[in-house]
């Protein structure tokens, strides 16, 4: 194996990445490297390559990035036990310190001292990447790379659905960029009466509909409080999972819920966002829920058993491949939300 690789370099503070040569990475006794097959693009790694004011203030280039992936272990440490070269794997991208106390509650998926791959260290945008054994979820061989490359994302949509009981209830997506658009199959997996998907997007509200959206809402055509209302008998939604990062939407998403409901937010506003807490919140007893990233590792088991039932198919929210060297024609489409989930093949 040769000692460099290509990979999407995040080179300069601005707009724009670099494919470059860079060296392989090495491993220590507890990590192994991975050849990844197949790489997808996440909604953080657009804000990274836009440069927007919550990168500017997070990552640190130049660097790899990129953390959606799928591959094939090649080399292990002395110390891994837990997988073997030839090992289909994907990965946990948050890497936890397991000795704060979140971490030792059971918690750690919000670890006070939380790295994240591709944003905080290397990431997977090339040819290999190293990453501690502990954060390895082993794929079944028989699961195509593309697919197995966006379990992460697919976890955060589940992680959001599953957060609360759905069974029997109305849910609304606000929001359906890639990861609302699974929420959408989550939420009609797990019994939801009625999923009502919100956006602005006419395209990707045709992708939420072969998801298994009952009602699609582009909410510059209709007013959302208004369609909800018809469709609740005007009692509201039981859960809101909001996806947007919109201040109007988000504002809605809490005058839509019904009292005693649920709002799960996965979304990431880039400045405050004003609610109001009096009357969408405390007067209508609803439970607001911070969502980040995927329980460790109970979500893993449940995305795992969600895609190897059938009872979510993400095969059409999968819309473009393209080359590594062509990851521009992929973060130009993701910006002009023309697709669902791009996938980069090294």
């Amino acid at each position: 194996m040769t000692n460099m690789m290509k990979a999407i370099v995040k080179d300069k503070r601005g707009f724009g990445a670099s494919l470059q040569e860079v060296p392989v990475p090495t491993i220590g006794d507890q990590e192994v490297l991975i050849q990844v097959k197949a790489t997808s693009i996440c909604g953080t790694d657009v804000h990274i390559y836009a440069w927007d004011e919550w990168s500017q203030s997070r990552v640190k280039p130049p660097y790899v990035f990129g953390h959606e992936f799928a591959g094939v272990v090649v080399e292990k440490g002395e110390n891994v036990y837990n997988v073997e070269v030839g090992d289909h794997v994907s990965a946990e991208t948050h890497i936890v310190c397991g000795h704060c106390p979140q971490c030792l509650n059971g918690q750690a998926h919000i670890c006070a001292n939380t790295q994240i791959i591709g944003v905080d260290r290397d990431g997977c945008f090339a040819e290999y990447v190293a990453l501690p054994a502990q954060n390895l979820w082993k794929n079944d061989p028989e699961l195509p790379f593309d697919v197995a490359s966006v379990q992460e994302p697919f976890g955060n949509a589940v992680h959001t659905v599953l957060a609360g009981d759905v069974a029997g209830k109305t849910v609304a997506v606000i929001g359906c960029g890639p990861i609302g658009i699974m929420a959408v199959g989550v939420a009609k997996a797990a019994g939801a009466s009625q999923v009502i998907a919100f956006d602005l997007n006419n395209y990707r509200l045709q992708l939420a509909t072969e998801m298994g959206a009952t009602t699609v809402v582009n909410s510059k055509e209709a007013d959302p409080l208004e369609v909800m209302n018809q469709l609740t008998n005007g009692n509201g939604v039981d859960v809101v999972c909001e996806m947007s990062g919109h201040p109007i939407a988000m504002n809605q998403g809490f005058k839509m819920v019904t009292n005693g409901g649920r709002v799960s937010i996965l979304s990431l506003p880039v400045k405050p966002v004003e609610i109001d807490v009096t009357n969408d919140i405390v007067f209508k007893g609803v439970t607001v829920q911070g969502i980040t990233g995927r329980q460790m590792f109970k979500t893993w088991q449940q995305v795992s058993g969600l895609l190897g039932s059938g009872q979510v198919d993400v095969k059409p929210l999968i819309t473009h491949h393209f080359k590594l060297e062509e990851f521009e024609k992929g973060f130009e489409l993701m910006i002009e939300g023309k697709c669902g989930k791009v996938v980069l093949h090294p």
